[in-house]
């Protein structure tokens, strides 16, 4: 296992102290509540550890894609869930910063929690105003960041206020790096990846990492049809990216390197993207007109499914097809079925993944379900976190 080379809320001397804490609490919300609240779970150690050393807690997150301020998107359902959760009344802020929050923050009692407004209301947060880091630096006198998928953009409340304030990890965000970096620097071989989604553009930096690490990488999902279009083959309607050349590159250097990049070998096809649509099954992979290609066939899933539990390490991201449309979720649920019966290290990362092992039942047998999404992919690229880098280091703790 890799070790975690930043300061860590454990070694903080908090007690008494308030504490900024920024958490990863962008949940999705039907009709005012809190719809999936796996992720204020995920941030319950840190928040409990807190309370448990007696720091006055000032919490803030992002939610949703706020133009502003919108009443859709306060924080409001997430206070009361956590309250639900933690068996106590966690109050909601009026805004962001200012003087009557600062007030609210100043009046907090130990192990006492106060929830800040969504802080993408601030137009400071995303373009890491000074301005709005200075403020959220005076409600508290430590900073925790607990919030790792958010930790690879730099913002106001995971970058900017981190230089301002005593800056230390909190509990998941150290998890996360630690299990994801072990996968990627020292993983128990063989190394077996399997990349599904979209995009060849979203994944190309990992894949082009894990070609130099892993015995095979096994490539599902649309992204499946760059690959092919390189090769030259028809893709009928399949949904294609821009990223015919980088899989052309990709081939060209597993290749070089002798790392075995799978393609799926049949199909299942469908004539409109949904449910209900036509389907057939596709022994090969060329797609004729009118028809697209909507999940990886049996053969492949079995073929995947058999590379994944002879491996001593096993990272996935992203689904094999259009899981979410019953008649083609069989490629996903055979590859997360697999997963989850490994033998080997499992770690799983990326929103749709997630939500298919949820769906499947699964998400319990796998050792590592990241939260991260896109900062994991980074991660994984070996790219700089900014929310990370900018927490003091293990050598330097101070409080």
């Amino acid at each position: 296992m890799s070790t975690f080379t930043k300061a860590s809320v454990r070694d903080a001397h908090i007690a008494d102290r308030r504490v900024l804490l920024r958490a990863d609490l962008n949940v999705p919300l039907q009709g005012g509540e809190v719809e999936d609240d796996t992720r204020i779970r995920a941030a319950l150690p840190t928040i409990e550890l807190l309370a448990e050393r007696r720091a006055a807690t000032v919490l803030c997150s992002h939610l949703g894609r706020p133009g502003g301020v919108d009443p859709d998107l306060s924080m409001a359902p997430v206070a009361r869930r956590l309250g639900e959760l933690i068996g106590a009344e966690v109050p909601l802020a009026p805004a962001v910063v200012g003087d009557d929050v600062l007030s609210l923050a100043e009046g907090l009692e130990p192990r006492g929690i106060l929830c800040l407004e969504n802080t993408r209301f601030e137009p400071g947060e995303t373009s890491n105003d000074p301005g709005l880091a200075d403020a959220l630096a005076a409600l508290a006198g430590l900073y925790v960041n607990d919030a790792f998928a958010a930790s690879h953009r730099a913002h106001a409340s995971t970058e900017g206020v981190a230089h301002r304030l005593p800056a230390y990890a909190g509990l998941l965000l150290e998890r996360e790096v630690v299990e994801l970096t072990a996968v990627r620097d020292d993983p128990v071989p063989p190394l077996v990846v399997a990349l599904g989604g979209a995009k060849v553009s979203d994944k190309i930096g990992a894949i082009e990492r894990f070609l130099a690490t892993a015995e095979r990488i096994l490539i599902g999902g649309a992204m499946c049809f760059s690959f092919f279009r390189a090769q030259g083959r028809p893709t009928g309607d399949s949904l294609l990216d821009d990223g015919v050349e980088l899989a052309r590159r990709a081939l060209e250097r597993a290749t070089a390197l002798d790392c075995e990049l799978r393609l799926p070998v049949d199909l299942v096809l469908g004539r409109s993207f949904a449910a209900d649509t036509e389907r057939r099954d596709r022994d090969g992979v060329d797609v004729p007109d009118g028809w697209m290609g909507l999940d990886i066939g049996p053969r492949t899933a079995a073929s995947y499914a058999e590379a994944i539990s002879a491996a001593g390490t096993v990272f996935w991201n992203g689904p094999m097809g259009a899981f979410e449309l019953a008649p083609f979720a069989g490629g996903t649920r055979a590859v997360a079925e697999a997963v989850a019966a490994a033998p080997g290290r499992t770690v799983v990362g990326g929103g749709d993944s997630i939500a298919a092992l949820n769906e499947f039942g699964l998400a319990d047998d796998v050792d590592w379900v990241s939260t991260g999404g896109g900062a994991s992919l980074e991660l994984m690229e070996g790219r700089a976190l900014p929310g990370v880098e900018a927490l003091l280091d293990a050598t330097e703790v101070r409080a």
